[in-house]
């Protein structure tokens, strides 16, 4: 199992300037299901996103009821608000039922087609476990926090746009 400082230091590297955070707008959609694993998951991802230069007033939040809602709560905050990312987070508990198949397919796959068909990039910030203690460790626990993550992936892939052609064919070869 990965631990906190190892995902931190993966996390963090490469993080866009300050001075390209600071104009941004970042939404984050989050599932009201399973809130003691949402807020700090949202704290995570509001924390992330100041702390790299973006401003307060430029981050929306939406809670939506549950996880398979954050796919049409992202479309909407895309069309109203045209932030620059889009971070969701909801957490999705196995349990006795094909119920978890279901709804991690439908957001997986709603999230992939927003990404596929928006201008922004939508970051995928869904626990997925088999229990709640894996749940409660992803966080904020031992494992990190994946709010965090999804808000310096968002922050990164903001950034994509801003890179030329020429550079990323430099970079792969």
């Amino acid at each position: 199992m990965a631990n906190v400082s190892d995902n931190a230091q993966v996390f963090m590297a490469g993080m866009p300037s300050a001075e390209h955070c600071k104009n941004l707008k970042v939404g984050i959609v989050a599932a009201e299901w399973n809130d003691n694993i949402i807020s700090p998951l949202m704290q995570g991802a509001i924390e992330t996103l100041t702390e790299n230069g973006v401003q307060p007033e430029n981050i929306f939040i939406t809670r939506v009821p549950g996880t398979v809602e954050l796919t049409y709560g992202a479309k909407c905050m895309i069309d109203r608000m045209s932030p620059d990312a889009v971070v969701v987070l909801g957490c999705v508990v196995r349990g006795d039922t094909p119920h978890f198949d279901y709804v991690c397919d439908s957001v997986t796959q709603g999230v992939t087609e927003l990404n596929l068909r928006e201008r922004v990039p939508v970051i995928f910030g869904v626990i997925t476990t088999n229990n709640m203690q894996q749940a409660l460790d992803r966080a904020g626990g031992i494992v990190g926090n994946k709010g965090s993550e999804c808000a310096a992936t968002a922050l990164k892939m903001t950034a994509l746009k801003t890179i030329s052609l020429s550079g990323v064919e430099k970079s792969l070869l």
